[in-house]
């Protein structure tokens, strides 16, 4: 594998775990809304990430990334409040919060950072691999 390569390799799982960050700032944001259904309560999501391996018909040619495949909603149960003044209360005097699990996207967070983190190093360390090679022919 040439270590050109491995820059778009990075580059790509950059990509994702910044998506992968914004969607973890998104659900903290929603973490306290309520809704006076189920249904239209927010739903927390996560990113689902797959590798791609593009086979240009040659085996030099080939380049891998990752890519965002898709993001599900959890399917987690709302918890529900007795608030029957509160403007969105149903019939029963309930309202419902979003199903994010502030614990679980603090470690999101971290994580995805700390992927981040290691994809810049991955790029530091190939960058000076091939200086190093350039300075080989001097």
């Amino acid at each position: 594998m040439s270590l050109f390569k491995i820059f778009n390799i990075a580059g790509s799982g950059m990509s994702a775990q910044n998506m992968r960050l914004n969607i973890t700032a998104s659900n903290i944001a929603n973490a306290t809304t309520v809704a006076g259904t189920p249904e239209q309560a927010y739903k927390a999501r996560q990113p689902v990430f797959s590798a791609v391996l593009d086979n240009m018909m040659q085996v030099d040619k080939s380049t891998a990334s990752v890519r965002v495949s898709g993001i599900v909603e959890s399917q987690a149960q709302h918890p529900s409040r007795y608030e029957p003044d509160h403007p969105l209360a149903d019939e029963q005097g309930y309202v419902y919060q979003s199903n994010v699990d502030l614990v679980e996207e603090v470690t999101n967070m971290m994580g995805a950072s700390r992927n981040y983190e290691n994809n810049v190093e991955m790029l530091n360390t190939s960058k000076e691999l091939l200086i190093s090679t350039l300075r080989l022919g001097e």
